[in-house]
């Protein structure tokens, strides 16, 4: 995509405003995860939050995280964004294809997450990771998975697979039961306009889009407002159905994409927080 002078203008101010969070954040987190420090899973927030507000990124969470633990989040995925959208509100790692391990800048901020990579074409190391991603999920960390396997196109939500969902019940031989989080992603607006089908190429990165003309659209481009829908989570264990288990983890996803689910919540808590980057959600 051709950028105006305007367009140029904006990207370099928000280079410039972005360089110190790098300069300081990952060494500050390379040094947290060296120590053992609690502060290497809630400084990767920090990081993210301050590059939505650079971006001009709004996020808007509806529901709550179960606080249950063993927990892994199973998330529909329409963009690289989607990893800096999804940490801005919670301390997470990721499931992350082998590829992204090769790539520049990207395989560090991936790292320093503590992402597990995953080669989803060997299916004989399938046992393997799951018993990695079951060990990081019963000592307390939060993963996050994109089940789809894939991007979409940003207007719909692709049928789930069911391989690594695996870990979240192997991680149940000493919990008893693991906890799986649905939740759901969507840009709603950009420029303060709602975005349709036309300008979701703008937002959703997928099919053999190249990263760098795509990152350079959104640092050119307006604000962006994105929408986090947390459905009702399910519990699991080592007797329930993996296939099923996937199925309804993407109903629910997808009738929360499609506004056809309102989020679960205690009665106690707001239903929407957002925040700009600016402020935390509280």
């Amino acid at each position: 995509m051709a950028l105006d002078m305007r367009g140029r203008m904006k990207m370099g101010l928000r280079l410039v405003a972005l360089a110190p969070a790098f300069a300081i954040g990952l060494p500050a987190q390379w040094l947290a995860l060296k120590l053992g420090s609690p502060l290497a899973r809630h400084m990767p927030v920090i990081f993210h939050r301050y590059l939505c507000f650079v971006m001009g990124v709004r996020v808007i969470r509806e529901g709550r995280l179960d606080p249950r633990r063993p927990l892994m989040i199973v998330s529909n995925h329409c963009s690289w964004l989607d990893i800096v959208v999804i940490s801005s509100l919670f301390p997470v790692s990721f499931i992350a294809k082998s590829e992204v391990g090769t790539w520049p800048v990207v395989r560090t901020l991936a790292r320093l997450q503590r992402s597990i990579f995953v080669e989803r074409e060997r299916r004989a190391k399938t046992a393997a990771v799951n018993a990695a991603i079951a060990e990081r999920i019963a000592n307390g960390d939060a993963m996050v998975l994109f089940a789809e396997g894939t991007t979409s196109d940003g207007l719909r939500v692709l049928p789930f697979r069911s391989a690594l969902l695996g870990a979240a019940q192997a991680a149940t031989a000493d919990a008893g039961e693991a906890v799986l989080q649905p939740l759901a992603i969507r840009y709603t607006h950009r420029g303060g306009l709602p975005v349709d089908r036309a300008e979701m190429p703008h937002l959703a990165w997928h099919g053999d889009m190249d990263l760098a003309p795509h990152l350079a659209g959104i640092l050119a481009g307006p604000a962006i407002a994105v929408r986090v829908i947390l459905p009702e989570a399910l519990p699991v264990n080592g007797a329930r159905n993996r296939k099923q288990t996937a199925k309804l983890l993407e109903t629910r996803v997808r009738q929360a994409f499609s506004g056809e689910a309102r989020p679960s919540r205690p009665p106690e808590l707001p239903l929407e927080e957002q925040h700009d980057g600016s402020i935390p959600a509280r």
